[in-house]
């Protein structure tokens, strides 16, 4: 077998599902909990450290028929943005995504603020997307400033 086609075999293809790809290796965990692969019945692939000519390294999540709702890929997006969703419909890639971060997240995270009415009052949080590549976020409500290390997700 040819050096080539035994790189191809390093992960299972799939029928129909998502691949998500040019997962940074060190948010790859942080993906899948997110998602909360664990609590799945589907069939699931993670890879890690792979080489990746754009990346260096990256990581990658293979889940056999699930395809993702919006707010999931802007929960993905929050964490590590850039990556690529690839949808898969038998065993051919139909649509190539990559995911970035929209330019406001309701009600997917927690404001920093205790003081924050957000924290106070039964309501959805709600957030205006400031840098898109450093992943810095402003509450609506009390403007406070929020960089992506700091996110809490709901």
């Amino acid at each position: 077998m040819s050096a080539e086609k035994k790189k191809e075999l390093q992960v299972a293809a799939l029928e129909n599902g998502t691949a998500i790809d040019h997962i940074p290796p060190s948010q790859l965990f942080k993906v899948a909990s997110l998602l909360g692969l664990e609590k799945m019945n589907n069939t699931i692939t993670i890879g890690n450290n792979f080489h990746s000519n754009k990346m260096g390294c990256k990581g990658m999540i293979k889940i056999a028929g699930k395809f993702f709702e919006e707010d999931e890929i802007n929960r993905i997006a929050l964490i590590a943005p850039n990556v690529i969703l690839n949808i898969i419909r038998d065993y051919e890639v139909v649509e190539k995504k990559k995911v970035t971060l929209p330019d406001e997240l309701i009600g997917l995270v927690k404001c920093n603020n205790p003081k924050c009415i957000t924290n106070n009052e039964p309501m959805l949080s709600r957030f205006d997307v400031i840098d898109k590549e450093k992943g810095t976020i402003k509450c609506h409500y009390c403007e406070r400033k929020i960089n992506k290390e700091d996110i809490i997700i709901k």
